[in-house]
């Protein structure tokens, strides 16, 4: 079986007897022509995979230039065809196992980064069954070209290592083995050659490109040899190799002028396992069963109890010939139009089961009671006709199991039904979902008066940027989502590959909300404008809903029919993704009169209060010794200095006695420090923007040894006094709030403790600046220039950092604090009625106004957040 061009130059795909080889078959696969056929795949049952272009998809990063290929199966008995796989990008080079499964390489890049999100993945010939084989939650290896398994060892396969951009799908020729892991160089036997030699878990774009010899087309041959093709050398021609774990490479035979490549061996082959079909397809759904939603990375550290449903989105992929590379989506991000189908339950012990569209992508969000997703998958599963599929948790390792016999509440039901989010299933647009809840609180103070961001209805604008090449001037955006989008911290078009920690973009996390719950001006959003908000957010803020409102009618032309047309064809599914669903009509509400706030009642007079860093320094000298060490082990150790026992008026209007003294962390906790109590803890790293295509782009570090230490939660914190309490025999604890803000104070009346709230804060507090304002060209159009500076900062001042510093570079106060406003907020044991603890100070996120003493964050104790750290206390002995 080979491919080649017909007369038309389409690809198709054609059977060659050896004994007849000048009369090549054409297989009566998908004959249009505007579609392409090609690397086909023989059946244990004699029926043929094959890859096809019929989807309709183009690759979004090149403007659907490229079409995208999914999986389709031909069946000789009656000639009938049906697609297998609904994915966002290229399906590649599917073979079957000896136990009857088909592997292939799935491109995905729904959230995560492009150029190394190539997954090795399997089905069962009949669709259902689709999974991970090796790759996920990587950037080693980019890509696993032309995988074969093992003859003779079944769990082991050959594949091709290769990068993204530069050499196209040559490299390094690796055995793997996913029982010893599926993550990176995890379940490496071996590169060969490179016998003894441990493989380099390297994120790079060009990734083979300086390596050599390069190999093609691998074919194992079990006992530890391989045919392939091999170019040895930069000067060398590609011929055939035999080569072997020992590192041997044989040349069998090469040719003057001609590049040789594909070997297959003609030999007889013992035939796969034949597995049966267990699709229904006189059904149109099917289902999902969630074991415990709990289980697993994805959701670590959150309580039981906490999930209470799933929302459920599916995608409208970008059409060919379109993508949102210059046709964007959103903002930074998404890269497809997201569209909304609904929640499903989730029960007490974390069980859920329900059912789904079949032959539909569709990403899950575990949801906590107000509807906010505690995690984001970023992928998205697939479901034939009447298949069950099933996961044991959230991100759960497939090489673990929880067991097959734990009791499930879910399934002590009938399955779930979807049930809608505010009307049928749609595509996400933000002037038909997100626009009139602005309408409804907003408009009456933010309608373009000086000094406030505008959120009224106005004809969209294009996105200027310092690249030319992603300005697309037909592509508008509303001047009310762009200005709104400035108070979302939220994923990028292409986030970080690696699992992200539980709520890293928890709606709470964002300056909108913050804002919002703070009361402001005494909005209260109603419960649905709140989901509106919520679930805009938590889908990665789109604009456009669908792709015609995006490019218009006369770019799209007849593709959407066409894919319609292929869908109903092969897949039996109803595609309608360019109906739109009308505009949200929300209840006028009953506002506050949108006068400004009274001003706060002045402070209480507190004698002797407030005093100058001068008198500050004598109160604290007057204790006799002002600094001392706390000793974590290892040589590693927390200094502290004494704060003197006083009165003041707190940022809320209270006089507040603080009766004792006590000694507290001169710095922020730093990620060494807390390396002692716990070695795992990784405060991994702020993303960067739009596309990422080298290691500088993923971000910026927030886990080197003298930053602070965060995404740690306030329980986190509160277990790592206690830990250098047992070591320090010492009274170890977080500040209380009063505590926090008298020693941050160190006797200052002002909202900073260097001054007004429009100081120059650039000698004393790393804050939301100049720097963190700008978009940063790490390359010569990428990724800075794709997108204008957006972040809310004070550009005129620079503090020098874009995220947070190492601790103890600005100037410390009178009793000799770092850090007390900016780099991160810090936990204090203040918590609001609900159990939600207090942090306090701001962080390198915020502007000043928003780091003040008066500023406070509430987070569930659990929770770890991107920018929240603390410093410890000791009571006096």
């Amino acid at each position: 079986m080979f491919t080649g061009e017909n007369e038309k130059r389409l690809h198709r795909v054609y059977e060659l007897d050896l004994a007849a080889p000048a009369q090549p078959k054409m297989f009566p696969f998908i004959p249009d022509d505007d579609v392409d056929n090609y690397a086909g795949c023989w059946l244990a049952d004699d029926s043929v995979i094959f890859l096809s272009n019929a989807t309709f998809i183009g690759v979004p990063c090149v403007v659907g230039s490229s079409y995208v290929a999914a999986l389709y199966r031909w069946m000789p008995a009656d000639g009938s065809i049906r697609r297998l796989t609904f994915d966002q990008d290229h399906n590649w080079y599917p073979t079957q196992m000896p136990d009857g499964r088909i592997m292939y390489l799935r491109w995905e890049y729904s959230g995560i980064v492009h150029y190394v999100s190539r997954l090795l993945f399997t089905l069962n010939p009949d669709g259902t069954g689709q999974r991970e084989l090796y790759g996920s939650n990587c950037y080693w290896p980019n890509a696993l070209f032309y995988a074969r398994p093992v003859p003779g060892a079944p769990r082991r396969f050959t594949a091709i290592v290769s990068g993204h951009h530069g050499v196209p799908r040559m490299g390094e020729l690796v055995m793997f083995d996913p029982a010893l892991g599926r993550r990176e160089t995890q379940g490496v036997i071996q590169r060969i050659p490179g016998r003894g030699q441990p493989v380099e878990n390297r994120v790079k774009d060009e990734l083979v490109d300086d390596s050599w010899p390069k190999f093609l087309h691998p074919w194992p041959l079990g006992g530890g040899y391989i045919l392939t093709a091999c170019k040895p050398e930069p000067d060398a021609l590609w011929g055939l190799y035999l080569v072997d774990t020992f590192d041997n490479i044989t040349l069998i035979h090469e040719e003057p002028g001609q590049a040789l490549f594909e070997p297959i061996p003609v030999q007889p082959i013992p035939r796969p396992v034949v597995l049966q079909d267990h699709v229904n397809l006189a059904e149109k759904h099917g289902r999902v069963k969630v074991v415990d939603i709990y289980e697993g990375p994805g959701l670590a550290g959150v309580p039981r109890g906490t999930v209470k449903s799933l929302r459920l989105m599916t995608y409208s992929y970008a059409y060919r010939g379109m993508g949102s590379e210059t046709d964007r989506v959103g903002f930074d991000g998404p890269w497809d139009v997201v569209r909304i189908m609904g929640t499903v339950p989730v029960e007490s012990d974390g069980s859920a089961y329900f059912e789904v569209p079949a032959n539909t992508p569709i990403s899950l969000q575990p949801l906590d009671e107000q509807g906010r997703a505690l995690q984001l998958m970023r992928s998205w599963l697939t479901v034939m006709p009447g298949e069950l599929q099933s996961c044991s948790g959230c991100h759960e390792p497939q090489n673990s199991s929880i067991g097959s016999t734990r009791r499930m509440q879910a399934m002590e039901r009938p399955p779930s039904q979807i049930q809608p989010w505010y009307g049928p299933e749609r595509g996400v647009a933000f002037n038909r979902e997100v626009q009139p809840v602005l309408d409804r609180y907003c408009v009456r103070c933010h309608d373009g008066r000086a000094g406030r961001p505008d959120f009224t209805l106005r004809p969209g604008v294009s996105i200027k940027t310092k690249e030319v090449y992603y300005i697309n001037a037909n592509n508008l955006f509303p001047p009310a989502y762009l200005a709104l989008c400035a108070y979302i911290r939220s994923q990028t078009q292409e986030g970080d590959n690696h699992l992200q920690t539980p709520c890293n973009f928890h709606v709470s996390t964002t300056e909108l909300f913050q804002i919002l719950e703070a009361n402001h001006h005494g909005v209260r959003l109603d419960a649905e404008s709140w989901d509106r908000l919520t679930t805009w957010i938590d889908m990665n803020r789109p604009n456009h809903g669908t792709w015609s409102e995006n490019v218009g009618a006369k770019r799209m032309g007849r593709v959407a029919e066409r894919r319609a047309e292929m869908q109903r064809r092969y897949a039996n599914l109803d595609e309608a993704h360019e109906v739109t669903y009308g505009v949200a009509k929300l209840a006028a509400p009953a506002l506050p009169s949108g006068d400004p706030p009274p001003p706060p009642p002045p402070a209480p007079a507190v004698p002797g209060w407030p005093f100058d860093a001068a008198a500050a320094r004598a109160k604290q000298q007057a204790l006799g010794a002002v600094t001392r060490t706390l000793d974590l082990g290892d040589g590693v150790s927390l200094t502290l200095t004494r704060i003197p026992a006083g009165a003041y008026a707190a940022a809320d209007g209270r006089h507040v006695t603080i009766k004792q003294p006590f000694w507290i962390s001169v710095d922020e906790v730093t990620n060494e420090q807390y390396a002692r109590f716990d070695p795992h803890h990784d405060s991994f790293m702020e993303r960067g923007e739009y596309m990422q295509f080298t290691r500088e782009e993923r971000g910026y570090p927030l886990n080197t040894p003298t930053q602070p230490v965060c995404r740690v939660s306030f329980d986190a914190a509160s277990a790592f006094c206690r830990f250098a309490a047992q070591r320090s025999g010492l009274r170890v604890r977080l500040p209380s709030g009063d505590e926090w803000e008298w020693a941050a104070r160190a006797g200052a009346a002002t909202p900073m403790s260097y001054g007004a709230v429009d100081a120059d804060f650039s000698a004393h507090a790393n804050l939301a600046d100049a720097v963190f304002h700008k978009m940063e060209r790490l390359r010569d159009n990428m990724p800075g220039a794709a997108i204008p500076a957006w972040r809310p900062a004070i550009t005129n001042v620079s503090d020098g950092f874009r995220v947070s510093s190492p601790v103890g570079r600005f100037a410390p106060n009178a009793w000799g604090l770092h850090d007390v406003h900016g780099n991160v907020w810090e936990w204090t044991t203040d918590r609001l009625p609900d159990g939600r603890a207090i942090a306090r100070g701001g962080s390198w996120w915020k502007r000043p106004r928003y780091a003040t003493f008066a500023a406070r964050v509430p987070y569930a104790p659990w929770q770890r957040v991107y920018d929240v750290g603390f410093r410890v206390l000791v009571e006096s002995e």
